[in-house]
């Protein structure tokens, strides 16, 4: 499974059924589950722990020191999650001790080619970075978010669960959950209809959250008056009570 030409050094722990491709690199202090697949010219160094059923392939950067000026060297870590893909050259990069010292990464999540992930981010499960799409440090990104390609995130946003980020966004604020965004700097243009729509949203509740999205966005009210009545509509769809709290929890203001 692990082919001659590539280099595993002392310190890396591979399970049973981890596949290596040639020349490709795993550092020490690497950690990789069974059923991984890790293509031809691929770098991977540590300390980076890899769960099960994940695909690197070729030319893929995981692990490697963080881009920030103030890195010393301290061991900080990559955590990623199982049945993950990152497309070719797919760059991963660990946290910093001015964080939590850990990038996270979930499960189910794709990462299209040429996308970067910074330091300290943290990913949910099912999120989608198409093609040269880029995460600033200490992003968060939620479940089922997806960023087309070449969007970008400018360091300490959040992107809310179900969002849709089109190709070529530049995004300086976090965008609440369930909505679409565009332009630069991106602005809200409704919301995720299709994306819930796919993943089994009934009727009442889209049309739920576009009431709320209208209050939000177009009916002149403050944020605090919007949230208000935002927090009085979920009393009757639990699905916008994941729309409150984010609009809570923002520390960079939305998109709005």
């Amino acid at each position: 499974m692990i082919d001659p030409r590539a280099v595993i050094e002392a310190g890396a722990e591979l399970d049973e059924g981890v596949s290596v491709g040639p020349f490709s690199i795993i550092g020490a202090g690497v950690e990789i589950a069974t059923g991984t697949e890790i293509g031809p010219h691929a770098v991977i160094r540590g300390p980076t722990r890899i769960g099960r059923d994940n695909r690197i392939f070729q030319f893929a950067s995981i692990g490697e020191d963080p881009q920030d000026m103030k890195y010393a060297g301290e061991p900080t870590r990559l955590e990623i999650g199982d049945r993950n893909v990152f497309r070719e050259s797919c760059t991963v990069h660990r946290g910093t001790v001015q964080d939590q010292g850990i990038t996270r990464i979930g499960d189910d999540n794709l990462f299209m080619a040429y996308t970067h992930v910074a330091h300290d981010c943290v990913i949910g499960n099912r999120v989608i970075l198409a093609n040269a799409s880029s995460l600033g440090g200490h992003v968060r990104v939620d479940d089922w978010a997806i960023l087309g390609g070449f969007a970008i995130v400018h360091q300490f946003c959040r992107i809310g669960a179900h969002s849709f980020a089109a190709m070529g966004s530049v995004i300086t604020r976090d965008i609440p959950p369930y909505v679409t965004v565009g332009g630069h700097p991106a602005r809200p243009r409704g919301i995720n209809s299709e994306g819930l729509q796919r993943r089994g949203f009934d009727a009442t509740s889209i049309q739920t959250i576009k009431r709320a999205y209208r209050r939000l966005y177009l009916s002149k009210l403050k944020l605090s008056q919007a949230l208000a009545e935002i927090d009085e509509m979920a009393t009757s769809d639990a699905a916008l009570m994941l729309l409150g709290d984010f609009l809570r929890e923002s520390e960079r203001s939305i998109v709005r």
